[in-house]
């Protein structure tokens, strides 16, 4: 863990790099300092995962929304971070915001040509059951 699931409306995947984002995701996380400045999440557990939605419904079909401009093709994406416990409320806060400028900074150009919703929601608990089985933790320990 952390893990951000990224879920969009499909079309999207026609104007945005959606492989390009995730990237850049993922390194904003893996850039991410406490107030300590020590990483905020490893990097053998971080995971960023995106997941077109090939039907969807987005507000109106339109017809209200022409009124101030809508088309009734509207887009979203919805970005979920869950982490576990034991952060900061500070860092969460910090890593949300690094996290929906990424966001911003890489769909403006595609805002201005359409209409996007973007929503960032950041889970944070302790674990009814938490078990993991990886061979990729190891290869980011130090020697």
């Amino acid at each position: 863990m952390p893990h951000l699931v990224l879920l969009y409306t499909g079309q999207l995947d026609q104007e945005v790099a959606v492989g390009s984002l995730c990237r850049q995701l993922a390194d904003a996380m893996l850039a991410a300092r406490d107030e300590d400045g020590k990483p905020v999440f490893p990097p053998g557990g971080t995971r960023v995962l995106a997941y077109p939605a090939p039907h969807y419904a987005v507000a109106d079909d339109g017809t209200a929304g022409r009124a101030a401009g809508g088309t009734g093709d509207y887009a979203f994406v919805y970005l979920t971070l869950r982490m576990a416990s034991g952060r900061t409320s500070a860092t969460q806060q910090r890593v949300g915001q690094s996290l929906l400028d990424v966001v911003k900074t890489f769909v403006e150009p595609v805002m201005a040509r359409r209409h996007i919703g973007i929503t960032l929601q950041i889970d944070v608990g302790a674990e009814v059951f938490d078990a993991k089985h990886s061979n990729i933790h190891p290869l980011f320990r130090p020697a």
